[in-house]
């Protein structure tokens, strides 16, 4: 066995050990980006004690210091394991950024509470009049001898009803341009002046929240970066989220789910996955997913390298979000009328009852409404074509 062959069957072997039925069934019921959060924060503690909470993380910071192959492994391994997923804004986005951009005092304290679970943070970047132009946002933070005095809103703000921090974007200073009077904020959800709202999405569940800052003070040792330049921290903090994001893997497990609804689905005497017009689709998608993970090998080997993704998370992000929407509607047309009834209460991993539809269906509704989302949170489709158009064409 080669070395990667070993490790591969290292973490096999972990799953097989760590993971409970319960968490297993949060993982196979996850829907959306988000596990179910007490599942999620239960599979958060016990990878952090085995040190396998952070995979992209360097060793100095709290790491397994896996290389690039390492890594990929172990996330396919967790994916297709149908292991919950972890709540990712802070050793995903949060955590890569503040190795750059913070004091050594940030780094000491937060990235370690970062791994351990005893912070859980949200973004605060949205606004209801600052979307995909965040450089029109509002909320203003005004200094306040040692502190910042934060007023405004920031919306969609996921998982902020389960948070106790938050990073924000604010403005400094309303004198010059948009994006050179903004500044990067981390800010304690448990501040007085702090209101958090939650939104019931289409689905009927709740992940997104509207969190409202009034009079908030802020420490100013909680700057990240230099002041008014928060735009640049934004800007490599979304690339992370865009091109941190393994695509590919999330392509592979529905592409494994597709194919166990095809053989479930009758077709005449047959079934579905034996239905050509089924087939050419299924194959297009395939080798779409193929072509998608080269592109995510090229950024983890920039980001090997000591660089950040860069535009190509751009790319990955529309390449790989409008894959699995394609997705999404063949699952959708496989089972057919079973993904119709909206069932979520057995999409709760603590359901105990009989489902109106089948099991092999019972995700395909929720799954689909919850994606339609995935071109739009991170930057809008629309927003990362012009971006591939300047940085990577040129144009």
């Amino acid at each position: 066995m080669t070395d990667y062959q070993i490790f591969r069957k290292s973490v096999k072997d972990f799953l097989g050990e760590a993971l409970t039925p319960e968490l297993r069934r949060a993982g196979e019921l996850t829907t959306s980006v988000f596990s179910e959060f007490s599942a999620a924060l239960a599979w958060q503690k016990k990878l952090h004690a085995q040190g396998w909470i952070a995979p992209d993380w360097p060793s100095e910071f709290g790491g397994p210091g896996w290389d690039i192959q390492q890594r990929s492994i172990f996330q396919e391994e967790c994916k297709l394991a149908n292991a919950p997923s972890v709540v990712m804004m802070g050793i995903q986005m949060l955590g890569p950024m503040l190795m750059h951009y913070g004091t050594e005092e940030q780094k000491q304290y937060y990235l370690p509470r970062m791994l351990s679970g005893a912070d859980i943070w949200c973004q605060g970047y949205s606004e209801p009049g600052a979307g995909s132009d965040l450089a029109s946002l509002k909320t203003t933070a005004v200094r306040d001898g040692d502190n910042y005095v934060v007023n405004g809103t920031k919306i969609w703000t996921s998982m902020a009803h389960h948070a106790n921090q938050i990073f924000c974007l604010v403005r400094t200073d309303k004198a010059v341009k948009p994006q050179a009077g903004i500044s990067f904020l981390l800010i304690d959800l448990e501040s007085p002046g702090i209101t958090i709202t939650p939104i019931v999405s289409l689905d009927g569940q709740v992940e997104q929240c509207q969190v409202f800052f009034d009079a908030v003070k802020v420490p100013r040792a909680n700057l990240v970066g230099a002041e008014d330049d928060g735009w640049s921290v934004a800007k490599s903090l979304l690339e992370f989220e865009r091109g941190g994001h393994n695509f590919t893997i999330d392509v592979k497990k529905q592409l494994r789910k597709i194919h166990r609804q095809a053989k479930l689905t009758p077709w005449g005497e047959k079934t579905r996955a034996a239905d050509p017009v089924f087939q050419h689709r299924l194959a297009e998608a395939e080798i779409d997913a193929l072509a998608l993970e080269h592109t995510e090998l090229r950024i983890k080997g920039a980001v090997e390298a000591g660089g950040n993704p860069g535009a190509l998370s751009s790319l990955v992000k529309v390449v790989g979000t409008e894959l699995g929407q394609r997705l999404n509607e063949l699952s959708i047309d496989l089972v057919g009328p079973a993904a119709a009834p909206q069932c979520l209460e057995a999409l709760d991993p603590n359901h105990k009852g009989d489902t109106p539809v089948p099991e092999h269906a019972l995700t395909a509704m929720a799954e689909y409404i919850n994606n339609r989302a995935a071109t739009i949170y991170g930057g809008t489709a629309e927003i990362q074509r012009t971006i591939i158009a300047k940085k990577v064409l040129g144009l």
